[in-house]
């Protein structure tokens, strides 16, 4: 049932790829993985990485990183199921092969293990793709999870779900984010599991630690208090930009989540107060301006550092976006009420390091209280930034057990 539920979701991806741009990159893609498997001729082996999408694949990338330091010899597959995930990152140096991973047929799987040969594979957090898995296993490739993460509701945990809960047995070893999810596991009785919490924590030190100055913005914060808003919605922007204008005391850094036309000119509509696209900074035009709009990518995580406090967006729609990457600089983070997903920021919530708001009212009280109590201010920031430092060390954990041992 499960392979004629992937023949199925391959006909319509193909079919729907006739209507939309997404899903014809991805049947391109597919198409374009054969032929670069093919041209390596068989002649090297890989250690391959896979994705879902972005997100996993910056679980992944410390691992992938400590790879390349350790056993530089060692040649990296990275590949992605979704188009998002494949488009932004298909240039990514960190690895010598990056591209599509086929829908998980019996056939598919055993003609990329073929063509890849692989030497050890290693699928991140809710990566489990059957027949993959068995021919790896049948073939005694080592196959690893990483920064997986189970819970009780789950179809492995199901008395309907035991085909889906054996590939999990056919893995060499899972790496989990919680004690929640060891005891799920054994429960099946799989018990080649670790805790060693989520590679995230360490890859947002690395993206810390690696962030490169930006003078511009570094000249824009000054000596200001400054509120760094990243990946936020027009929801967002409803609640901060009206107490900005009305604080002169504040100066705003604003990252929204999509960058069109249409929305920096309604974001600059609401405004009322000195502000610049970051496209048109230069040194003396951010030393008058009060709002800084970034309208590119890219430069959110670094910008996090010339703030006194963020405010993570997302919270009053899709969900709220990555907060540890506003944390590890040690700076409170403010969030919307669609947070219960995400336990990082649960976490933070509990520890006092992330504030949750329902609305303009809570983000008010809260921002006058830390506007005027530079000690409550210091004791929240101090907070997130334990907590993510504390967190950090799934990497090395997983390498002793991987890497470090050659078991590839």
């Amino acid at each position: 049932m499960y392979s004629l539920g992937i023949y199925l979701m391959a006909l319509g991806v193909r079919v729907a790829a006739l209507f939309k741009e997404k899903l014809r990159k991805m049947v391109q893609g597919h198409r374009a993985t054969w032929q670069m498997l093919r041209a390596l001729g068989g002649k090297d082996t890989y250690v391959w990485f896979h994705a879902a999408s972005l997100g996993e694949f910056e679980q992944g990338r410390p691992l992938m990183e400590r790879l390349r330091r350790e056993h530089p010899e060692k040649k990296i597959l990275l590949t992605f199921f979704s188009p998002s995930g494949y488009e932004v990152r298909k240039n990514y140096d960190g690895a010598d092969l990056v591209c599509y991973l086929p829908f998980d047929t019996p056939l598919n799987a055993r003609r990329f293990v073929k063509l890849a040969r692989p030497e050890a594979a290693f699928f991140i957090k809710y990566e489990f793709w059957r027949n993959y898995i068995e021919v790896l296993y049948k073939r005694g490739i080592p196959c690893y999870s990483v920064s997986s993460i189970f819970r009780e509701n789950q179809i492995f945990f199901r008395p309907y779900g035991r085909g889906y809960a054996r590939c999990l047995s056919r893995m060499t070893h899972l790496f989990v984010q919680n004690e929640t999810s060891r005891r799920l596991l054994e429960g099946i009785g799989v018990t080649n599991v670790d805790v060693v919490g989520d590679t995230r924590f360490d890859r947002v030190l690395d993206i810390r630690n690696a962030a490169k100055p930006l003078p511009l913005a570094e000249r824009f914060a000054g000596c200001w208090k400054v509120l760094v808003a990243g990946s936020s919605w027009p929801q967002d922007e409803e609640i901060i930009i009206p107490y900005f204008n009305k604080h002169p005391n504040l100066k705003l850094v604003l990252a929204p989540h999509v960058v069109s036309e249409e929305h920096l000119q309604a974001i600059e509509r609401q405004l009322t107060r000195p502000a610049l696209r970051y496209s048109k900074a230069t040194p003396k035009a951010v030393a008058e301006a009060d709002c800084l709009i970034i309208d590119c990518y890219g430069l959110l995580s670094s910008i996090y550092r010339y703030a006194s406090m963020a405010y993570v967006g997302g919270g009053f729609g899709v969900g709220i976006h990555n907060v540890p990457e506003a944390a590890v600089y040690g700076i409170p983070v403010i969030i919307g009420p669609n947070n219960k997903k995400f336990r990082e920021a649960q976490a933070l919530l509990r520890c006092g390091g992330c504030k949750e708001i329902a609305g303009a009212a809570d983000f008010e009280q809260l921002m006058d209280a830390w506007l005027s109590d530079k000690e409550a201010l210091a004791t929240a920031g101090k907070a997130a930034g334990t907590y993510i430092a504390d967190k950090a060390g799934a990497p090395p954990r997983i390498s002793s057990k991987t890497l470090q041992r050659k078991v590839f």
